[in-house]
């Protein structure tokens, strides 16, 4: 890989980064779109690729929302009892079908397209949606939350496998529907460290399919880690409305690109 390259991945990694540290938003609704739109990867070859990217850069989130005690691991626990067994069935289902072909590449595209789309729509309206199940469902007894948890779950689990977007708005977004008693940073820390095993596990399935791009991943993390600490700095002097409805129309473009 030549220089300027490289120079390219790690200025991609940081802009990623950069957004994910402001938006709270995960690195798939962006850094997926990035390598199919600007670097020209197979659909595939991205979503595997960023599976096992966030999976390295969520390690580190989970490690610091562990420390702080802001991470509910029963929460975690029932949200994984779901995801991986839903994400090693999405993955046999995938190794059955030719990802590389033009069928398999529509698929993941399509998929990927319809979960960002729905991403931003989750950004713009969750207020709303949230305020609609307070007034229509309210708070769940304990053995249906904990069911729904479970499902939850194994929905990302289907998501994120094919398209490697949805652990991130739509995980908190879940969760905080189904645990409204719970702190936000609870929330956001049990979601970051959820989103390990499941794209560790997606990940690892794609490189066995022959999906992922091993040589680049270590050029996003470069960028993507000072990123990070630049968005979180930069999120406490940006307006929170102005971040979340610009990330909204960024995605409703790429998703609308990527499904047409």
């Amino acid at each position: 890989m030549h220089d300027p390259a490289m120079l390219l991945y790690v200025l991609s990694g940081f802009c990623v980064g950069a957004l994910v540290g402001l938006t709270g938003v995960g690195g798939g609704s962006l850094m997926t779109p990035v390598l199919i739109l600007l670097f020209g990867a197979h659909p595939a070859a991205a979503v595997g690729t960023d599976l096992l990217y966030a999976a390295v850069t969520k390690t580190g989130g989970t490690l610091i929302h562990g420390l702080s005690g802001t991470v509910r691991w029963r929460v975690v626990a029932r949200l994984a009892s779901g995801s991986v067994p839903a994400t090693a069935a999405t993955l046999f289902v995938l190794s059955r079908i030719s990802l590389t072909e033009a069928g398999g590449a529509r698929l993941v595209s399509t998929v990927l397209g319809s979960a960002l789309l729905l991403t931003a729509i989750v950004l713009v309206f969750r207020s709303q949606v949230e305020d609609w199940y307070r007034r229509h469902i309210g708070e769940l007894s304990e053995r249906r939350t904990r069911w729904l948890t479970v499902l939850a779950g194994a929905s990302l689990g289907v998501l994120v496998s094919i398209s490697s977007v949805g652990a991130g708005a739509l995980g908190v977004t879940m969760l905080v529907l189904l645990y409204p008693r719970l702190p936000i940073g609870q929330i956001v820390g049990s979601d970051i460290a959820h989103a390990v095993p499941l794209t560790l596990l997606a990940g690892i399935g794609h490189w066995l399919i022959g999906s992922v791009d091993l040589g680049i991943i270590g050029w996003l993390v470069t960028g993507s880690l000072p990123g990070i600490v630049a968005g979180s700095t930069l999120a406490v002097r940006t307006p929170e409305r102005v971040v979340r409805f610009t990330l909204a129309a960024v995605l409703v473009i790429v998703g609308s690109r990527l499904v047409l």
